[in-house]
């Protein structure tokens, strides 16, 4: 007996070892966090590639008629919109907030991916079709290699979704956090999201804004992620309920 409850306890510190090691992130209470905030503008001309127009030939009842701009890259006075930041390998930190609607949603309405950018946690996700007599078939992608420049693309799951309703799955990313999804049936439906361990991430606002609090005192990398742009990171020192400033221009 005594065999194997030492047994057992040590299989027990093994895995939380284990654990340890694989760098799974914990979940604690943060009673004197600080904040960081800021925000991303982008400079000089827009490529010819920021807008592309894509012609409507499936359900323009639903999806419009004519043509669809995809907008690549949305900037509005300077502010660069639909772009992600966050810290990069925090061991520990808040629990992650409930979603809106006790949820997280890939929502297909009008033809459109709603919203274009959006941080999600890890795991259960409810895929909606609220465009009826309309049939929309969504691909979403892992995206590897993002932060090299050399995009490789693995598919988690795609699957035809012809009538209104919800479908759930998991997210599940193996090698990246970033992700990509757009409808094969529809070749001007795009989205992304960003599927962090921890929290600690957000989607600018219109102004190209940003805010991310409870962070635990320490030094940090914060990156910046544009779709089409690419990726840059800076590093920020955050203080016991201070807060940090930090930039970044594309």
């Amino acid at each position: 007996m005594k065999f194997r409850i030492t047994t057992v306890f040590a299989l027990a510190s093994a895995v939380l070892c284990n654990t340890a090691a694989l760098g799974a992130y914990l979940e604690k209470e943060v009673t004197d966090g600080g904040t960081v905030k800021g925000n991303l503008s982008f400079t000089g001309d827009l490529p010819e590639t920021a807008i592309e127009k894509v012609a409507i030939t499936k359900n323009p009842d639903v999806c419009g008629e004519g043509y669809r701009e995809v907008v690549w890259i949305d900037v509005d006075k300077g502010a660069l919109r639909g772009a992600f930041v966050f810290i990069d390998k925090i061991a520990e930190g808040k629990a992650w907030a409930s979603p809106e609607d006790g949820h997280y949603m890939i929502l297909q309405e009008g033809c459109r991916f709603r919203p274009w950018a959006q941080v999600i946690k890890r795991g259960p996700i409810v895929i909606r079709n609220s465009d009826k007599g309309v049939l929309h078939n969504i691909n979403t992608r892992e995206m590897i290699g993002v932060e090299k420049g050399r995009v490789v693309k693995r598919t988690m799951f795609n699957f035809g979704q012809p009538d209104p309703g919800d479908i759930n799955k998991n997210i599940k990313p193996r090698r990246s956090s970033y992700i990509s999804i757009n409808c094969e049936a529809h070749n001007f439906m795009f989205g992304f999201m960003y599927a962090p361990e921890h929290p600690y991430a957000a989607v600018v606002d219109d102004q190209g804004n940003f805010e991310i609090g409870d962070i635990p005192p320490g030094s940090y990398k914060l990156k910046a992620w544009h779709p089409t742009l690419g990726v840059q990171e800076t590093q920020i020192d955050v203080s016991a309920n201070g807060t940090s400033e930090a930039n970044f221009t594309f």
